[in-house]
Parts: C-alpha cells; structure tokens; sequence
C-alpha cells in the first residue's frame, strides 16, 4: 500500500558531499516522521537522522554539524544532506517512515537501502 523510494547513494571522496532522498508514494494520509539508519559489515546499525512533519529534528552525535534533514512535506519527500563525509560514514543507508495511510492505519515502512562509500 505505501512504499518509500531512496536515492542518491554512491562513491565519494573524504570530505565531499552527497545527498539522500526518499518519497513516500500510495494511500498516504500523513508521514509522521521519517529519516535513516545506517549499518556497516560487522557494526550495529544506528539512527542517523529523522524529522517529523512539523520539522522537528534528530541526529546522531556522530553526525551533528556535518549532515542536514529536510523536508517538503506536498511530495512527503525528506532528504539528507551529508557533508564533510568520513570513510566511518561508509555503511548501507536505509531510509525508513512513521506513515498514517488513509485509511487511518499507522505503521513503519522501510526502503531497499543504498550504499554510500566514503573512500579515496
């Protein structure tokens, strides 16, 4: 009934930038709140980022002051802004939502993931 589509992964070199996106599609009433975790081989996946509808924001310490989340709340689109990338920021990224549908049904849903590869 609701899928999240996420995009924007890929390679980059120490201290560059790439940003993330993921939309919510299908019977969407309201998307509660949405973000990523992130999870490298032989590590524990982790919060990195969220917001909710009315733009309230949490990030992880590891991230505070080089990654940014947004919003546009008329394409329940969020993005993740990740500047100043470190090769530990490496890890498959999984954007995942808190959705009301509209038949007034809350639950979370998560997307496939993209990889981001800090490396030089």
């Amino acid at each position: 009934q609701v899928q999240l589509a996420e995009t924007g992964g890929g390679l980059v070199q120490p201290g560059g930038s790439l940003r993330l996106s993921c939309a919510a599609s299908g019977s969407i009433f309201d998307v509660r709140i949405m973000g990523w975790q992130r999870q490298a081989p032989g590590n524990q996946r982790e919060l990195v980022a969220t917001i909710t509808h009315d733009g309230i924001t949490n990030y992880a310490d590891s991230v505070k002051g080089r990654f940014t989340i947004s919003r546009d709340n008329a394409k329940n689109t969020v993005y993740l802004q990740m500047n100043s990338l470190k090769p530990e920021d490496t890890a498959v990224y999984t954007c995942n939502a808190d959705i009301l549908t509209t038949h007034y049904s809350g639950a979370h849903y998560w997307a496939k993931g993209t990889l981001v590869t800090v490396s030089s």
